[in-house]
């Protein structure tokens, strides 16, 4: 039934959308019961990823992520709780938030639903030709960048040319969200800001401050600095804000005839993993003595 007010072309359209939501419910089985057939439902199963994806992350921050009901998704993290597949524990920063870590049962849950999963969509594409398969991967991409935008919300991102309490702030959420132990000191970051050659940049949504990345000089590579303390809070994330973030610090870098951007990180931040090397980073030697490391990664810049 059409609406008044509203053209066919837009019915259309809602038909077409509708049509197609239908068609891929039903072909990947997010009608059943239990997700992939197992022990946990659709929104159980998608807890406990995001909550591994994303270690240390809140209630209300999968609430923003997830379009869930408060009520709803505290019975839900209630019940993994009791199941032990979650641990909850309160925030250093704020006493009333409980931080979400997977326990190890949990963790062995989302290594079962990961390898299902992947088997499935492995054969969901398998009677595709490559070409077909490019052309899906690409349009999926095209899809989710549409749906992504957000109207009337501005992002900027500045290079800082004095410290403030913004920069400390951010700098200390990331160093408790990933348990930081070399942290730097006041006179670190000031010669990272000061540097010819070496910054901090924060990120704005709507003039709050969300977010940071942080390049250093790396003398032991020629013509190579670092990148550092990539963050982005949990209540902006999916905004691709950490892109913007590292698009300003590979343009500072290239032009001030940096060829490669090193960086390190470790196995559990598998997000934050994924993006660099989405973005051209590709592993390399270990080039520093960071104890907590256990990836190195490293992009060509090219020459100037």
């Amino acid at each position: 039934m059409k609406q008044s007010g509203i053209s066919g072309k837009v019915v259309d359209q809602v038909a077409v959308v509708r049509d197609f939501n239908r068609f891929y419910t039903a072909r990947l089985g997010l009608l059943r019961k239990r997700h992939l057939d197992g022990v946990f439902s659709l929104t159980e199963a998608r807890i406990l990823y995001e909550v591994g994806t994303t270690p240390n992350t809140t209630a209300a921050t999968l609430r923003g992520r997830l379009g869930l009901d408060a009520g709803y998704i505290s019975r839900l993290l209630a019940l993994l709780t009791k199941r032990k597949l979650i641990r909850q524990t309160a925030s250093r920063l704020d006493g009333r938030e409980r931080l979400l870590t997977l326990a190890a049962a949990g963790e062995a849950a989302v290594a079962r639903l990961d390898e299902q999963s992947s088997l499935q969509i492995q054969e969901l594409l398998s009677d595709l030709s490559p070409e077909d398969r490019e052309v899906l991967v690409q349009s999926l991409s095209k899809v989710r960048t549409i749906l992504s935008r957000e109207g009337g919300e501005a992002v900027k991102v500045v290079r800082l040319s004095e410290s403030n309490d913004d920069a400390l702030r951010l700098l200390h959420e990331y160093y408790e969200a990933v348990g930081v132990v070399q942290r730097d000191d006041h006179e670190s970051i000031e010669k990272m800001i000061h540097g010819s050659s070496s910054g901090l940049w924060l990120a704005y949504l709507n003039e709050e401050a969300v977010g940071c990345v942080a390049l250093k000089r790396l003398p032991s590579v020629p013509c190579a600095v670092e990148c550092k303390r990539l963050y982005v809070r949990p209540s902006a994330r999916g905004r691709h804000i950490a892109d913007k973030l590292l698009d300003a610090l590979e343009e500072f870098a290239r032009s001030h005839g940096k060829r490669w951007i090193y960086l390190d990180s470790y196995d559990d931040l598998k997000v934050a993993i994924a993006l660099y090397r989405k973005r051209g980073y590709l592993h390399c030697e270990r080039y520093n003595d960071n104890p907590q490391a256990t990836v190195f990664l490293r992009k060509f810049l090219g020459e100037e």
